[in-house]
């Protein structure tokens, strides 16, 4: 019987299934097309604002503010771009400094949010996607940096790595060793207002290649320093960055963990899911430690661990969050992710829930999976506000 060649194969495959992803791309966004954020209800809008939808009708009708898309029923409807100028327009009449524009003030120091987990399926690239898109739509000027070579998080945003980064493009071209490119050259603009992008794709697995090289050369450069080096370029820019890190410990991970200054770690809760983070956190810390030792920061603002793909009816579930909030107290966010057929259908069309139109769901399932995430999300802003010293919301 003959015999297969396991690179012919793989490669076939590989070939094959990129074809077909390709199609898909193609039927879901026409040719060359970027994909467009929704418009956003006027309800949505007031939500997003912290006002009243009243409100938002009173200034339509003083013709002050966006012009909104007025569809049948006389409904209202915004695009990202309308929010942001309802937000600056807003803010100028604020009685309290960052009521509608929350991010930054002067002496505040730009948040640089790592989510990292060593194994797959924890929800990681869910929660950092939400969480990035979530921000921008609250008024921050937000960075997302994809540091998976899977590059899923890219994926959701609108890239397909083998078409899309022929020519690179990704973080390791701002980090390698030799010629490294300014971090501004291969940041791109996302469909959301206040949203930038550094994709990633297979490239990134050279760094992992070229930093045993360089240390064993000892040439003096510091692999850790390398991302947080790059992020001081454009440190003025923004107001946070979120890494999606790839589920592995390596030199990339590493280098972005000494560069952040919080540090979210999913967990879904089931044992074999802790076993393993236990084994991360172990690794993490005696490899962080050398790190420091040679000089690196290793100061976070904070740390919490995110309950992920929560499924409040599962008995044994539960009992891990018990014993997770036993054992790291406030360490865990009160609020976990649930698990949604909402988000997982979301994604099939590589979309987030902040994208799609509610009414593509049963209403019970949509509020009730943006309400969780949502609930996460303002936990981590209140923690962003409090690196800043706004304890009490000034």
């Amino acid at each position: 019987m003959a015999k297969d060649r396991i690179d012919l194969l793989v490669g076939d495959h590989a070939a094959r299934l990129s074809e077909r992803l390709q199609a898909h791309r193609e039927q879901l966004f026409p040719p060359n097309a970027r994909k467009e954020l929704r418009k956003f209800t006027s309800g949505e809008v007031a939500d997003l604002l912290g006002v009243k939808d009243a409100y938002l009708r009173k200034l339509h009708l003083e013709g002050r503010g966006p012009e909104p898309e007025i569809r049948a029923g006389g409904r209202r409807y915004y695009s990202p771009q309308d929010v942001q100028a309802l937000r600056e327009m807003l803010e100028k009449g604020a009685k309290t400094p960052g009521t509608y524009l929350p991010g930054r003030r002067e002496g505040d120091h730009l948040q640089v949010i790592t989510v990292i987990n060593f194994k797959g399926g924890s929800g990681k690239t869910t929660t950092s996607a939400h969480l990035a898109q979530k921000l921008a739509l609250d008024g921050y000027r937000v960075l997302a940096i994809d540091l998976d070579p899977q590059a899923s998080f890219s994926a959701l945003h609108g890239f397909q790595p083998e078409f899309d980064l022929l020519d690179g493009g990704t973080l390791y071209d701002a980090i390698r060793y030799e010629d490294p490119v300014p971090i501004r050259d291969i940041i791109q603009k996302t469909y959301f207002t206040n949203l930038d992008i550094i994709p990633g794709n297979l490239d990134l697995m050279e760094f992992e290649h070229d930093t045993p090289r360089v240390l064993a050369a000892r040439s003096g450069q510091m692999f850790f320093t390398r991302v947080g080096e790059k992020l001081a370029e454009i440190e003025s820019d923004y107001d946070v960055v979120v890494m999606d890190c790839p589920p592995q410990l390596g030199f990339l991970t590493m280098s972005a963990l000494s560069a952040a200054t919080a540090v979210l770690v999913t967990v879904h809760p089931q044992m074999l899911d802790v076993m393993s983070m236990c084994q991360f956190l172990l690794m993490t810390s005696n490899l962080l430690g050398v790190v420091a030792e040679a000089g690196g920061d290793m100061n976070y603002d904070w740390l919490r661990y995110v309950v992920t793909r929560y499924e409040p009816g599962d008995g044994p579930q539960n009992q891990m969050v018990s014993f997770m909030r036993s054992m790291f107290g406030d360490y865990v966010l009160n609020h976990p992710v649930l698990k949604s057929t909402a988000i997982s259908d979301a994604g099939i069309t590589k979309q987030t829930l902040y994208e799609v139109e509610k009414g593509q769901f049963t209403r019970a399932t949509y509020e009730r999976a943006i309400e969780s995430l949502n609930a996460v999300n303002q936990e981590i802003e209140e923690l962003i506000q409090q690196a800043w010293g706004r304890n009490d919301g000034t």
